[in-house]
């Protein structure tokens, strides 16, 4: 899993890195101010949860704690569809997928409750 976590999180900061210098530079003319606004925070949110991602793989590099490893999907699915459903919002205004968003937030909140638990028992 340490392997997986790594690699999913070097391609998710590839991608929010390359969607955040497309937003500043590409879609900056583009899009209104709340549009830019929204694309900007599924940028921030997955590099947020690249590092959390990179958590939990160092920490399984450690430990085989089934809470770890749920942590880490938790982190990829909640960057799937808060971060996606974001990046679609803006770029087809589409404001239906804002009712996909917090399914991603609510993944990423039981992500960080589930590293932090499992940090706390590790020995």
């Amino acid at each position: 899993m340490v392997r997986v976590f790594l690699v999913l999180a070097a391609a998710s900061g590839f991608i929010a890195v390359a969607a955040g210098a497309f937003g500043a530079h590409a879609l900056k003319a583009r899009l209104a101010p709340d549009l830019l606004a929204v694309f900007d925070t599924a940028v921030r949110y997955q590099m947020f949860h690249v590092v959390g991602l990179i958590a939990v793989a160092w920490l399984a590099a450690r430990s085989s704690s089934a809470m770890l490893i749920a942590s880490g999907w938790c982190f990829i699915a909640g960057t799937a569809l808060f971060s996606g459903s974001l990046y679609l919002l803006a770029l087809t205004g589409a404001r239906w997928l804002g009712a996909i968003t917090p399914v991603g937030g609510v993944l990423f909140l039981a992500g960080w409750l589930l590293l932090g638990w499992a940090a706390w028992r590790l020995d």
